[in-house]
């Protein structure tokens, strides 16, 4: 048992996210969205190298003591996995471990939304889940492929930096490649997925120009794409797209993009004050003829009228979805507020409306 085990035993008792263990400072646990200090001593530099060493491959030691930033995968059986992120700091090493649970959830024990189960029998095209770090984007990636895998019998290849969610292969067949592992690159591994015969492709995260492109054409080309962005919204999504792309080029992806799009899902993550935990609000776009139209059209900046309109198709706004928290008395007024995007609507809750300096 590695000395470290003993945090990520109490990472677990405590339902923490993630532990932060940094050079001069005392390890800290993030519960439930916030920063808690762990009643242990200062860790010294020497002393927490040696610590973190004894987890991470002797390939990946080499990576971070070159590049000083490093990412991979650990294990620990019948507690769960960890995203381990080591970087160097003003004071030396440092690392942040995020939980992966070993058991994956349903989109029903989430509490999703019935469509986000239907994204998993669609039999092509692109599907992104957004949101900002920490937003809750694997966890239910993970329920929509794990959906997949109990009721249709194909080819599921996974490409992520490092693995994650670890499927067991039930009806389908799952391959898991880790970038900087097995492959060198996400581009890299989507070009050879194209000839490694796959029905459903999940890409950890559209990080360039060069993957983006290569995730529309494998779902232009009849594969299911799952695919993660650090955007905020649906809107925003789609111009990220296009934007990455030169100039010259944005007329050709938005018809591209257009066909290929099925499905924008974006999370944000709250506190809850009925009981302990987290839960997500999150804004759905199904891409109909109407907003296939916008993307051709450049008209991106209409899509939230059709979501709003949308329902019937399982669309949904942020601020709708944030709503029916609120009523329901599952977050707070305050955050619901700082979350929203028509702040208007949410401050008749507020006890004391905060001065808004984004409104000035």
């Amino acid at each position: 048992m590695a000395q470290i085990d003993a945090f990520f035993k109490l990472m677990n008792d405590e339902g923490a996210s993630d532990l932060h263990m940094m050079s001069g400072q005392q390890p800290v646990l993030r519960i439930r969205g916030d920063m808690e200090r762990v009643k242990f001593k200062a860790l010294e530099n020497e002393s927490l190298k040696s610590m973190l060493y004894e987890i991470c491959p002797e390939d990946k030691i080499k990576i971070f003591e070159e590049t000083g930033d490093m990412d991979f995968g650990y294990e620990i059986p019948g507690l769960a996995r960890y995203r381990c992120n080591f970087f160097q700091q003003k004071y030396g090493i440092a690392a942040v471990f995020r939980e992966i649970p070993s058991d994956i959830l349903t989109c029903e024990q989430l509490g999703l939304p019935k469509v986000i189960a239907k994204l998993a029998s669609l039999p092509k095209g692109l599907v992104l889940v957004t949101g900002p770090t920490g937003s809750g984007k694997s966890t239910s990636l993970a329920a929509i492929v794990d959906e997949a895998n109990k009721t249709r019998k194909d080819h599921i290849l996974t490409i992520e930096d490092p693995i994650e969610f670890v499927h067991k292969s039930q009806q389908c067949v799952i391959n898991h490649r880790e970038v900087g592992t097995h492959t060198k690159s996400f581009t890299a591994a989507l070009r050879g997925a194209l000839r490694e015969d796959p029905d459903i492709i999940l890409v950890g995260e559209l990080r360039d120009l060069e993957t983006i492109s290569l995730a529309m054409e494998a779902a232009m080309t009849g594969h299911l794409v799952f695919g993660t962005l650090h955007t905020m919204n649906a809107m925003k999504t789609v111009d990220r797209i296009i934007e990455i792309f030169p100039a010259n080029q944005q007329g050709q992806v938005r018809s591209t993009l257009a066909d290929a799009l099925k499905a924008v899902v974006s999370q944000t993550l709250f506190k809850r004050i009925d009981v302990k935990g987290r839960v997500a609000a999150l804004e759905i776009l199904i891409c109909t003829p109407a907003v296939r139209n916008l993307i051709r059209e450049a008209k991106t900046y209409q899509i939230s009228s059709v979501m709003q309109t949308g329902k019937k198709y399982g669309m949904q706004t942020i601020d709708d979805a944030i709503m029916e928290l609120l009523e329901r008395k599952k977050i707070s007024p305050e955050d619901a507020y700082t979350n929203c995007i028509e702040k208007q609507k949410f401050v008749k809750f507020l006890k004391k409306p905060p001065v808004d300096f984004t409104e000035i």
